[in-house]
């Protein structure tokens, strides 16, 4: 079972990954999503445990699913 800081990292590496295919800023992720700015970039950077509710309104922002975010790439 994977640690919470290795979900923390799979899910912002994911989340900025996405963003930048899409290409758009962190800025304009928050605006659809209507979160902070600043907690986009802590949540890319893995420095925030984000909670399912804000997890739901990032993917829905980027148009995918929360599953999407989630995975392990390596």
């Amino acid at each position: 079972m994977p640690r919470i800081n290795e979900i923390m990292c799979a899910f912002g590496k994911n989340v900025q990954q996405e963003r930048l295919r899409q290409k758009i800023s962190q800025e304009e992720l928050a605006h659809k999503a209507n979160i902070c700015r600043t907690y986009i970039g802590m949540v890319e950077r893995a420095e925030r445990n984000i909670s399912l509710q804000n997890a739901k309104k990032i993917a829905d922002a980027l148009n995918i699913t929360i599953d999407e975010l989630l995975k392990d790439n390596e």
